[in-house]
């Protein structure tokens, strides 16, 4: 897994081999670009990297400059699937204090059109009530980093309000599993099963359920969410991966639609919760 320094690193390097390919190659920059149908100044700002290329970026730069060998295009090529990874840990995103994650997901989901949530494990925190966000905030084991708990929930709650806005489209894809695992109390996660039902009657919203009685042919191993097709970000146990590459963005589309084939959608989801919610707590009907 790749650390913050060697992310860096690499991407300096990719900087510097494009940047010394070009002027070896005798091209100006104004040339390079219009070969490769891209601004100057979106040249400059990669070989300066100021910017991070594209997998596609890369591979039409050293198409352009035509005479590169075949070895060091695999090698910069290689590079730039690396580069184009991100991974970030808990620990660290502890440090610089759980809500300013939070911040970070509003800006993010602020700036999509269409968000896909592949949740095999549990509801995203977009669809949590409140006592349930609690329940999964607060650390279970002693590894786990210290947080506010209190102001993470509280800005987690304020970004719910992004459900409301018309202009973004959410699709919620969980499993059985995702909703019938006991994080909280059955009160608790009756009401979280009842609430996620509510939301999926929002025009804009989509939550869909991969019944566990379906054989599905795939395995669900992470969560992951894709922000329209330019990002996609996965969770561990440790942290979080972003995959920019439109190669890895485009794997991840292909699986969620795979998955989504399998799954109750519209009415048929909104029955299953409240099924869900009646299993946990009768008396709450």
């Amino acid at each position: 897994m790749l650390e913050p320094e060697l992310q860096g690193q690499q991407r300096k390097d990719l900087a510097e081999a494009l940047r010394g390919l070009r002027k070896a190659s005798g091209l100006s920059g104004e040339r390079l670009a219009k070969r490769c149908n891209m601004s100057q100044s979106k040249i400059s700002r990669i070989e300066t990297g100021r910017i991070l290329p594209t997998v596609v970026d890369v591979e039409l730069i050293l198409s352009a400059l035509e005479v590169v060998p075949p070895e060091v295009t695999r090698e910069l090529l290689d590079l730039a699937r690396a580069a184009n990874v991100d991974y970030v840990a808990w620990r660290t995103q502890a440090r610089l204090g759980l809500h300013h994650k939070q911040a970070e997901l509003k800006a993010l989901e602020g700036s999509s059109r269409l968000m896909r949530h592949f949740l095999p494990a549990i509801p995203t925190g977009l669809l949590h009530v409140r006592e349930y966000a609690v329940a999964t905030l607060t650390p279970t084991v002693g590894s786990s980093p210290t947080r506010d708990v209190a102001r993470v929930v509280q800005a987690r709650m304020e970004r719910q309000s992004i459900l409301d806005d018309p202009a973004r489209h959410f699709v919620f894809l969980m499993t059985e599993q995702a909703i019938r695992w006991q994080r909280a109390s059955r009160p608790i996660m009756a009401a979280q099963a009842l609430h996620m039902a509510a939301v999926s009657e929002k025009p804009n919203v989509e939550i869909s359920i991969i019944p566990q009685d379906l054989p599905v042919n795939g395995t669900p191993m992470n969560i992951f969410v894709i922000y329209d097709d330019r990002l996609v970000t996965i969770e561990l146990f440790s942290g979080e991966v972003i995959l920019r590459d439109p190669q890895d963005i485009r794997h991840h589309i292909e699986l969620f639609d795979m998955f989504l084939s399998h799954a109750l959608t519209g009415e048929a989801s909104s029955e299953f919760l409240r099924q869900c919610a009646d299993e946990f707590m009768p008396e709450l009907d």
